[in-house]
């Protein structure tokens, strides 16, 4: 099967729960410390091997691609004041071979229409599947989440979710799979249902905001009629897959922050703030004799 080269992100999303703040600005270009949420994720990409990125986009999201694009006057601003670190600093939010492809998402459909969105580019390749609101740190050093899921599925040549256990209440925020043991970190995907209702939901084990799929993916999602929220829901292309070909739920090496939600994005500045080498000491100092 081929490697992994190519990933896709959905950021056509409104950010309804950042107003005000979205109103004018993609929600996937706040900013924790000083990265958009938007380049950690591309950026966790690239260090699992992928050189080809496809956003998939809508209205009021052209900030996203000015962000990825070449910025001439600013670089020529920057290189006239001598200012070459941060220089270097904006030529390198895209590695030189990286390639970033931009295809509007033209309704609001939901997850699974987002990622049908990306097939004409994709094709019959596998592809990895990073939503920007999961912000998913490792320690320097150590190996990036998507890379662990991309390794995982050159071993098994199998889709991979990331998942996590959450508390029973939040299994309707949340796809919610039953599974069966496979190896040490991951396990055998039996169903998937998307948002059940806590008593009702199969487990506590959630798909989190990073996936490695199969390209048969596309004729599931084709094929889905619109599920939870009136939507066509990824998880239920995912659950026709299982009938066809194995799929996995990885519980990935890393710390997760849900950067979607007001709290986990606090968290996530916190805890970035504390381990970024410009502001780290000073900011540790702050919260430790803060009134």
């Amino acid at each position: 099967m081929s490697k992994v080269r190519k990933a896709v992100f959905p950021v056509a999303g409104m950010g309804t729960r950042f107003l005000p703040a979205t109103k004018s600005s993609p929600k996937e270009m706040m900013p924790v410390v000083d990265k958009p949420l938007i380049q950690y994720a591309v950026e966790e990409a690239v260090e699992a091997g992928i050189t080809e990125m496809i956003f998939i986009t809508g209205r009021g999201k052209r900030a996203i691609e000015d962000h990825f694009d070449k910025a001439y006057e600013l670089e020529a601003e920057l290189l006239a004041k001598n200012k070459l670190a941060m220089l270097e600093m904006v030529q390198n939010i895209v590695p030189p071979n990286v390639n970033c492809v931009f295809i509007r998402q033209t309704q609001p459909l939901g997850l699974g229409h987002a990622v049908l969105c990306a097939r004409p580019v994709v094709g019959n390749e596998p592809f990895a599947v990073l939503l920007a609101d999961d912000l998913m740190y490792t320690n320097p050093g150590d190996m990036g989440v998507t890379r662990q899921m991309v390794e995982l599925f050159n071993k098994e040549h199998a889709s991979v979710l990331a998942v996590q256990e959450v508390p029973r209440e939040d299994t309707k925020s949340y796809g919610i799979v039953s599974s069966t043991p496979w190896n040490t970190h991951s396990e055998r995907v039996q169903g998937i249902v998307e948002k059940p209702d806590p008593k009702v939901a199969p487990s506590n084990l959630a798909v989190v905001g990073r996936y490695v799929l199969t390209p048969r993916i596309f004729d599931q999602l084709q094929n889905t009629g619109k599920g939870a929220g009136g939507e066509i829901q990824l998880t239920d292309g995912i659950a026709s897959l299982l009938s066809e070909q194995p799929v996995l739920a990885y519980r990935f090496q890393g710390t997760r922050f849900d950067c979607g939600s007001k709290i986990g994005y606090l968290k996530a500045t916190v805890e970035l703030g504390l381990r970024h080498p410009e502001v780290a000491e000073e900011f540790t100092h702050y919260l430790a004799h803060r009134g």
